[in-house]
């Protein structure tokens, strides 16, 4: 800009000046677009910063006195249209974040997905809770046994077949008196708690179990058992059908029949497998039967003052009856509980 000679010229100048700061600053849209307007009008390239430097030019101290005011006046309005198109913007662009980071609180709320129990650790919890519900104590055991409480103890003979390493997953441990596997029934828990606990004794065992079996419909190397126990004194065969039976219509539905076929096991005289009617047919649920006596006389209980009884059955089992997991052919089937893939577990959830 060329100096200012005088008072007129610079007045009509500096309105000019106003003129289109005032355009430019109205013209803004955002605070980025305001500061290089704002910039560009008083910044140190700006017509107002040359026109201050022109003001040695003007000789006269008056005129140079009253060019200097009229600059100032106009920088300063300049500042105060910046500075209210500043708030604007600002307030406008506030508006519109908050806007946009709005939420209705009238809207449903959005739950993210929850993860949930194995449908066998659901089935173990309920079996469990029916017969705490019948006053049973829950325990559990060592899942590494020794061959003395997991077979001995159970009036197992050194000749049956489940002591041989076909049957059974022994571990390099212990010695040849007793030597040490991995449990293949919660059953040895009946040995452990009547050792420490005078009867009564009504206890229920879930847990673990392995056996040296390939995986197929019905069989799996690792499983699971709910190993039950009551021992008191004339406790008979009928406490035994009524507390199954009960326990069979509490886990399937209040009509379900039950019947008892007669079986054997080591631990138990007489023994029987409880079947249940369900979905059209009889199906085994689980074994049971009265205490052996000589599974009291290993544990230091007089087989004349006390009974019992003795249950064990399978999670997996139950949960594939009630749930109806089969494979393509109709046929009850162990591997999907064993499926990692929450696509195929989640159908039974």
């Amino acid at each position: 800009m060329s100096a200012i000679t005088n008072l007129a010229a610079s007045m009509d100048s500096m309105h000019q000046i106003f003129i289109k700061a005032a355009a430019d600053i109205g013209d803004t849209t955002s605070l980025e677009q305001l500061d290089a307007v704002d910039a560009a009008l008083l910044g140190r390239g700006s017509s107002i910063s040359e026109s201050r430097r022109g003001l040695g030019a003007i000789k006269d101290p008056e005129e140079r006195r009253n060019t200097g005011r009229a600059i100032n006046d106009v920088a300063n309005q300049i500042k105060d249209l910046v500075a209210s198109r500043r708030a604007t913007l600002a307030a406008t662009e506030e508006a519109t974040a908050l806007a946009a980071d709005s939420v209705d609180v009238t809207l449903p709320g959005r739950m993210p997905p929850r993860g949930t129990q194995h449908l066998i650790t659901q089935t173990i919890a309920e079996i469990v809770d029916i017969f705490v519900s019948l006053g049973y104590t829950m325990a559990t055991g060592p899942e590494a046994e020794t061959e003395f409480y997991n077979f001995t103890a159970l009036n197992i003979p050194r000749t049956h077949p489940s002591r041989l390493e076909s049957d059974t997953l022994y571990l390099d441990y212990g010695d040849e008196d007793d030597e040490v596997l991995l449990r293949t029934h919660t059953s040895p828990m009946q040995a452990r708690y009547m050792e420490i606990h005078d009867p009564p004794v009504y206890v229920v065992v879930p847990g673990k179990v392995f056996r040296a079996d390939a995986t197929d419909s019905t069989h799996s190397p690792v499983f699971h058992q709910v190993e039950g126990l009551a021992v008191d004194e004339n406790i008979t065969f009928a406490d035994l059908k009524g507390t199954l039976a009960t326990f069979a219509r509490e886990f399937f539905g209040k009509g379900t029949k039950v019947k008892f076929i007669p079986h054997y096991f080591p631990f138990t005289e007489p023994s029987a497998e409880m079947h249940a009617y369900s979905n059209g047919r009889w199906i085994e649920l689980m074994g049971c039967g009265m205490v052996n006596p000589a599974v009291f006389e290993h544990v230091g209980y007089d087989p004349d003052k006390v009974t019992g009884f003795a249950f064990g059955m399978g999670p997996e089992r139950l949960a594939i009856i009630r749930h109806g997991i089969t494979d393509a052919h109709g046929n009850n089937d162990l591997r999907p509980l064993l499926d990692p893939d929450e696509r195929i577990l989640g159908q039974y959830l």
